[in-house]
This record gives structure tokens, C-alpha cells and sequence, in this order.
């Protein structure tokens, strides 16, 4: 198998030196001219970051669908200034992990505890630290929210990136080493392609991700300070206290329409772009139309020209002879010394952890209190095996029939992320409603909300799995004849379960952070609850109690980890020890 080539979709035309205005077109015009307004917007947008909280720019914010356009822009640029910082922290933190066996042993573990916190369970701190790192300026209630958004973003990213890296061919690794690829060489040209259909479908997941947490995001309360930042997010959750339901579907709409437009411009075009990275023979892409934007650009001058260049110099920084030799990883262990000393200090570091929690929880909480609050873990944990259980069994064959027609799967990406980007809360109306209509018992029919946005991350995966699948195999499965199960069993489930695996610890996870919002549903003025963990924190958030927080918290965190390291963590070493294509 062999990585393809990427090829640049710009062809540089002319020097700097040779193009004037009179070599430019029609199309250079009119996108630079959208290059200048959307900067402009942008500037004035970032302007307003930098006002104090009392600037009368910090007006109460409207329903009037006027508003909208604003509200959709600032949210979206706090959208991506959130994958902005999540793509540099997968780059760092996934890269570590997968190189550096110590850091391993670490960083997973600790990918496990961050990717386990319930987001909304800590807000109330995260937002206290930014607000004092920017007293009084608007500039560190942004920086709160996009930290917020960062939060749902990164830890799905990293994971997908770290399983990506470890799972690259041992043929293409011998390959590298015959080369004689420094390491710097080897993760540009190598390591980064194929990891490249992973990041794509992860960022397009992740940008859906963090729609969820855009309505809790940009409404802020500490204590006696609450501050409204501008935003769709913040639009909803106005419109859902006052139960206006028209406001609602405008803000609905409004999402629809900068998803799509951020589809087409930025993820669309990245989508077709990374499919010539598929570890396949021959060429991948000949039934891939291309997007219209790249269409559009290829026929600009300056923009061309910019963006050969700009690439020109990316690829030239990527060979740069930087780092060692690379090595095929020695299969001599680490001396014993090194290992004792190695796990002693992290056991001395876990043993003051125990003893500082022991000392808190003696002083704020009794045993029963505490069990109390793992039984509720416990019904939540049901919640979740059952929602992840009837996800996995509806969305895999789903995302296989998808994922193996690439015409399919491009037409139905934009509806599975419009879904996926959907927040749970705008059905909470519904949901109530109906309950109290039909007398229903919430325990059981406000379950389904903790799911509805984290089940498109194994469909998001089964698709990106499918879609990478070796065409070889596919035919060698259709020469033999094989059919039904044993299609299933021997060819299809085996290559996929990697990318399943990546979305399923995703899903597991978000539908634990979702429990917070889910098993405590509101409309205006009506609140239903479910017995759980969730609304346990939910209810101790309301009620400002930072001890029964803490502690629902660091319970449900303990699940989550649990979960990881006795259920996901094994069946991902069997996937990368057993079922690596090489």
C-alpha cells in the first residue's frame, strides 16, 4: 500500500515581479473583494473583544432575526478559533504520545480523565480563571467561551490523530527507513498524510461537536456577574427562557445556513482534497468530482499564484533534513532501574493526589453522601451502555452502506453534520412537552437527549472508515464470493473497528458530558429531572454548591475512566495488535 502524492490544487502562474492589475480577471476581483469584507468583518468583530463588560457594545442581546447575521458571525469565528487551538494542541499532545512511550503511559491516561469531565460540570471555574485573567474586558469572557468550545473539540481530535499514527503501515515504515527520512522528514511526508482522512473527518465532526456547548458557552453566570456574549448559542438560550419558539426556529435556521457555508468554502473542499491519501493502490480520486470553490480558484491569477507559493514553501519546510535518522523502535525493554524510577515518582505523585482528596472528602462529605451519588452513577452508566448499544447497532450499517459509495457519502455528509451540529437542548421543548402531555415517565424518555448529539461520532467514523477501506480487499471479498455475516465478520468489521472504536470512546463519552444537560430539561419555566448523576450536578450548579459539584464531577469522571480502561483501552491495543492494515 502507498500513500498518494498529495497535488497541489494551485499552479502558480506568474511572479510577483510580472503580474499586474492588468493581468488579473473577473474572479480575482470578486474574491478579493470577499476577502477584504469578510476582513473587515472580522476586525470589527475583534474589535468589540476588547471593550470592557460595562461598553454599551454589551447591550442586551435581541430576538429580532435582524440580529442574526451578526450573532451567526461571531459565533462561527469563536468556532474556529476553538479548532484553531484544538488542531496546534492534537499536533503537540498526539504526536507525544504516539512517539514517546513514557509519555504514553501518561498522556492517554490523562486524555481519558480530560475527555471524562463533564464540561459543564467545571464551567463555573473555567470561566472564573478567564474573567481574572481579564478583569473587567469582554476579551476574557470570550477567551471562557472558546476554551469551552476548545473542550469539546480537542480530546477527539488528539484521540483520532494518536490512533492514526499508531496504526501507519509497517511496510511504509520499512519504506521510511530505507529513505533515509530524519524524523522531522518522516512525520511531514509520512506520519502526517495518513493521518490527514483522520483529521479532516474528526475536524468536521468536532466543528459539530461544539455546537452543543455554543448555547452554555456564550451565556456566562459566576456568582452575581452575567454576562450574555453575542452568538447563535446565546440566541437559543435566550429564546428558550422566554419559550418563543419562532425566535427558536430562526436561530435554526440560521445554523443551517452557516453550516452550509462553511461546508462548501472550508470542509468540502478539505474532504476531496484528503481522499489522496488513502492507503490504496493507484489512484483514489478519479470518481471524485471537484468542488466548486477549488474549480473557481484554479481559474484566479493572484490567488493561484499566493497559494503555489504558500505551498511551495510548506512543502519545502517539510523535507528540511531536521532530527535524526529514523529507526525502526528497539524491542529491547527499558532498563529496570529506569522503570522503577520512572513509576515511583508517578506513585508518589498519585499517593499525595489520594492523601490531598482524602483530607478534602473527610472534611465535606460522609460516606452515605458518597454512595448516594455512585448509585446515581450507576443509572446514569445504564444510560449510557444502553444509548451507545442501540447507536452502535443502528449507525454502523448505516455508515458502512455510506461510506462504501463515495457519491453517497458526500451527499449525505452535509445532513450528517447539520444533525450532528444540531444541540440537544433546542428538542428539550419537545421533549418536555410531550412528557408532561402524555404523563411519561422522565427517568426513562428524557434518556434518548443524551445521545442525540454524541451518536454521529460513529457514524462520522464508520464512514471515514469505510471510505479509507482498501479497495483490493473489497474485490478480493467479491472474487470469492463472500456474502452476509461472513462479509461482515471477516472483511468489513475487522478493517473498520479502529475508526469505530475512535468514535465509540467519542460517543461514550460525550453522551456522559451530555447527562449533565439531558437528565435535567428545561422549557421557560418547566423542569423536568431524571434520576442520575447529570441532574445530581446540574441541580448542585444551580444551586452554586461548589462541594456536591466537585464531587459529582470527580465521580463521573471515575466512571468514564473505568469505562476506558476496561472496556475501549483493551479493544483498541486488539485493534492496533490484530487488525492493522499491513
Amino acid at each position: 500500500m502507498t500513500a498518494t502524492k498529495p497535488e497541489t490544487s494551485f499552479r502558480p502562474q506568474a511572479s510577483f515581479s510580472s503580474l499586474s492589475v492588468r493581468h488579473l480577471n473577473s474572479l480575482d476581483a470578486l474574491l478579493l473583494v470577499c476577502v477584504v469584507g469578510v476582513a473587515i468583518l472580522v476586525g470589527n468583530s475583534v474589535r468589540h473583544m476588547l471593550a470592557p463588560l460595562s461598553s454599551p457594545t454589551m447591550a442586551p442581546l435581541h430576538l429580532n432575526v435582524a440580529y442574526l447575521p451578526g450573532y451567526a458571525l461571531r459565533t462561527t469565528l469563536r468556532m474556529f478559533a476553538a479548532l484553531a487551538l484544538s488542531l496546534v494542541f492534537t499536533f503537540c499532545y498526539a504526536t507525544l504520545a504516539a512517539k514517546n512511550r513514557r509519555a504514553e503511559q501518561v498522556l492517554i491516561p490523562l486524555l481519558d480523565v480530560l475527555q471524562s469531565v463533564p464540561i459543564l460540570g467545571f464551567l463555573t471555574f473555567t470561566v472564573t480563571f478567564f474573567l481574572g485573567l481579564f478583569p473587567g474586558r469582554v476579551l476574557g469572557a470570550e477567551f471562557a467561551a472558546i476554551f469551552t468550545i476548545f473542550t469539546s473539540q480537542a480530546w477527539n481530535l488528539a484521540l483520532g490523530m494518536y490512533q492514526s499514527l499508531k496504526n501507519v503501515p509497517d511496510e511504509l515504515e520499512e519504506a521510511a527507513r530505507c529513505f533515509g527520512l530524519t524524523s522531522w522528514q518522516k512525520f511531514w511526508r509520512l506520519e502526517v498524510p495518513c493521518a490527514v482522512p483522520s483529521l479532516v473527518w474528526n475536524s468536521m465532526m468536532s466543528m459539530a461537536g461544539g455546537w452543543f456547548m455554543v448555547v452554555y458557552s456564550e451565556t456566562i453566570t459566576v456568582g452575581n456577574t452575567h454576562i450574555v456574549l453575542p452568538g447563535i448559542g446565546s440566541y437559543v438560550g435566550v429564546a428558550i427562557t422566554q419559550r418563543n419558539i419562532w425566535a427558536v426556529l430562526a436561530a435554526i435556521v440560521a445554523m443551517l445556513l452557516v453550516i452550509l457555508a462553511y461546508d462548501q468554502i472550508v470542509f468540502r473542499p478539505l474532504a476531496s482534497w484528503a481522499t489522496r491519501f488513502r492507503l490504496e493502490a493507484g489512484p483514489s480520486t478519479a470518481s471524485v468530482p471537484e468542488p466548486w470553490i477549488l474549480r473557481m480558484l484554479r481559474h484566479t491569477r493572484l490567488l493561484s499564484l499566493l497559494g503555489g507559493m504558500i505551498l511551495g514553501v510548506a512543502g519545502k519546510l517539510g523535507t528540511l533534513p531536521l532530527g535524526g535518522r529514523f529507526r525502526p523502535p528497539s524491542q529491547q525493554g527499558q532498563p529496570v532501574a529506569a522503570r522503577w524510577l520512572w513509576w515511583s515518582v508517578w506513585a508518589v505523585i498519585l499517593l499525595a493526589a489520594l492523601e490531598q482528596a482524602g483530607t478534602y472528602a473527610s472534611a465535606f462529605y460522609t460516606s452515605r453522601q458518597i454512595l448516594h451519588v455512585f448509585m446515581l452513577g450507576c443509572i446514569t452508566l445504564l444510560r449510557v451502555v444502553s444509548m451507545v448499544c442501540l447507536a452502535s447497532i443502528i449507525w454502523v450499517p448505516v455508515g458502512v452502506w455510506l461510506g462504501l459509495d463515495s457519491a453517497r457519502a458526500r451527499r449525505a455528509q452535509l445532513v450528517v453534520q447539520y444533525c450532528a451540529a444540531f444541540p440537544a437542548n433546542l428538542f428539550f421543548p419537545i421533549f418536555v412537552v410531550g412528557i408532561i402531555r402524555f404523563d411519561l415517565v422522565p427517568d426513562i424518555w428524557l434518556t434518548p437527549l443524551m445521545i442525540l448529539g454524541a451518536q454521529w461520532y460513529i457514524l462520522f467514523n464508520v464512514i471515514g472508515g469505510t471510505s479509507s477501506f482498501p479497495g483490493e480487499l473489497l474485490e478480493v471479498g467479491r472474487n470469492f464470493n463472500v456474502s452476509g455475516m461472513l462479509w461482515w465478520r471477516k472483511i468489513m468489521l475487522p478493517g473498520i473497528i479502529p475508526y469505530y472504536l475512535t468514535g465509540v470512546m467519542a460517543a461514550s463519552g460525550g453522551a456522559w458530558n451530555a447527562a449533565v444537560a439531558s437528565e435535567m430539561a428545561q422549557w421557560g419555566d418547566i423542569t423536568l429531572k431524571a434520576q442520575g448523576i447529570g441532574s445530581y450536578i446540574a441541580q448542585a450548579t444551580v444551586e452554586g454548591s461548589t462541594s456536591r459539584v466537585a464531587l459529582g464531577v470527580v465521580i463521573m469522571s471515575l466512571f468514564v475512566m473505568a469505562m476506558n480502561w476496561v472496556v475501549w483501552r483493551p479493544l483498541s491495543e486488539y485493534a492496533y495488535r490484530r487488525l492493522k492494515f499491513s
